[in-house]
């Protein structure tokens, strides 16, 4: 007969907290098990010996999952909090060690994935070679949930908002700049007016990301008018478009990737064009991992150095 969890050592313990979390994250006993590479009947024996010896449900059981009840909902919040904390005292015995290694887990907006967060990650790696990254790219919406859920350690986003439980470790000044092709009939130029570049297509990010937004919030008070012809979530996409029709795009500048020189960024020389902050965060109540905290000083640097 199988050990119940609390007669087990404390390390299968964990691991069976671990099932609980993956069954929560899949809303599936089968793809939980699946990703933890164990049979389904025994994460489902793990979940009912822990429901046992909490006395009530941990997961309501519906016809096409697993769903959390409210005690779930707290038990859950109580691993990942546990988990974090295990997280900090292994990189803390790695230090003692002599060892910097461990895993740094952050997620990032978009913008900085095609050349800054590569570059931060490379030259950090040059003195931290055991040191492995889980890298997640999302908006500020998105690096929130994140951070709450324990699932990352850093935030490197544009324009968080400023909540409670987060604390804001630096803030960086990022401009907005227009983007376009170095053929472009705008390109020979230092610095544009906003209404320089209404007369040509123009290809936006979405709403939801903070330099549309600065955009928008600027346009408002605005007598320029820009028609997007595209729209897309996709930084990439957008990019691709401006090989076509002498299209224009607004991104933040530390995002301006030239793609080996095929594309340029201009300043915009209107008054009061907006800046927006990019900030580097983490939860509030949390230790960081002692390897998560020296990437964010890395972080920190090369921001404040212009690298």
């Amino acid at each position: 007969m199988a050990a119940s969890p609390s007669r087990s050592s404390p390390m299968n313990h964990l691991r069976f907290l671990r099932y609980v979390d993956e069954v929560a994250r899949a809303g599936s006993i089968r793809q939980a098990a699946e990703r933890l590479h164990v049979a389904p009947s025994a994460v489902n024996r793990r979940i009912q010996d822990l429901e046992e010896e909490l006395g009530t449900p941990i997961f309501e059981r519906l016809p096409r999952g697993m769903r959390l009840t409210a005690a779930g909902e707290l038990f859950v919040g109580y691993i990942r909090e546990r988990n974090a904390e295990l997280e900090s005292i292994r990189s803390q015995i790695e230090e003692l060690k002599g060892r910097r290694r461990g895993t740094v887990r952050i997620i990032a907006s978009q913008a900085l994935a095609p050349a800054w967060l590569p570059a931060a990650v490379t030259s950090f790696r040059e003195t931290h070679p055991l040191v492995a990254f889980d890298v997640a790219i999302g908006d500020h919406v998105r690096a929130l949930a994140a951070l709450r859920s324990f699932d990352v350690d850093l935030a490197l986003v544009f324009n968080l908002d400023a909540e409670p439980d987060i604390e804001a470790m630096a803030q960086f000044d990022q401009r907005l700049v227009v983007v376009m092709h170095r053929d472009h009939p705008l390109a020979a130029r230092d610095r544009l007016r906003l209404r320089e570049c209404a007369d040509y297509p123009v290809v936006l990010a979405n709403r939801d990301t903070g330099g549309r937004q600065l955009l928008e919030r600027f346009l408002a008070r605005s007598s320029v008018k820009l028609q997007p012809m595209i729209e897309s979530n996709s930084f990439e996409f957008l990019r691709g478009c401006l090989y076509h029709g002498n299209a224009l795009s607004f991104q933040i500048d530390i995002g301006a990737v030239s793609n080996g020189g095929e594309l340029i960024a201009r300043d915009i020389e209107d008054r009061n064009f907006p800046r927006g902050k990019l900030v580097l965060a983490g939860l509030r109540s949390r230790q960081l991992p002692v390897i998560a905290h020296a990437f964010a000083q890395h972080v920190r640097q090369r921001l404040e150095t212009g690298g």
